[in-house]
């Protein structure tokens, strides 16, 4: 059985984007990139909504991405995963191991998770969001940027409250902190 978990690297005011969509303040360096490899490294199946999916795509056949070895595992590790669009308005997926659905059904992914071999991912906050409406998250890893942005996107559900427990914490080198929560239903 798989967990459901929720990673996200966001500004320390929580936001995963800013008020202009950018993330450019979000690249992680090669000490958190190769952490975030780590968290990846369990997962079998991503889940994402369109507009992270149509962000992450790139690694598909990221141009340059064997010219530096973390950047190479992250995309080994995105294309060997298997990967849930949801989408009402996306055309059609053009990734392989990909498959389309058009509406989040939480019986239908507790399902997935719960007959998962490997842990089973979820990409983006506003897919999050559901996933976290509906019980469904057991874990959360967010990686705090040492910057506020002000607002955008934020990476945890507004109107909803989350009972977490802190698990884990590490700092980085470059003033980022990685927290680790679990869930409590």
């Amino acid at each position: 059985m798989g967990r459901l978990l929720y990673s996200a690297i966001a500004s320390v005011d929580g936001y995963t984007v800013d008020a202009a969509g950018s993330f450019a303040w979000a690249a992680p360096d090669a000490e958190v990139h190769a952490f975030a490899n780590a968290l990846e490294r369990g997962v079998g199946t991503v889940l994402y909504g369109r507009r992270m999916y149509e962000t992450m795509r790139v690694w598909q056949d990221m141009p340059g991405a064997e010219d530096d070895p973390v950047t190479a595992e992250f995309a080994a590790a995105w294309r060997d995963s298997d990967k849930i669009v949801f989408s009402s308005s996306l055309a059609e997926v053009t990734t392989p191991r990909t498959r389309l659905e058009r509406t989040f059904d939480p019986d239908a992914v507790r399902t997935l998770v719960q007959d998962a071999e490997h842990d089973v991912s979820i990409g983006g906050p506003t897919l999050a969001a559901r996933a976290f409406a509906a019980g469904l998250v057991a874990e959360v890893w967010l990686m705090l940027v040492p910057v506020a942005v002000g607002g955008g996107t934020p990476a945890l559900p507004l109107g909803q409250r989350l009972g977490l427990e802190l698990r884990d914490e590490r700092r980085f080198g470059n003033g980022t902190v990685a927290l680790h929560y679990a869930v409590q239903n």
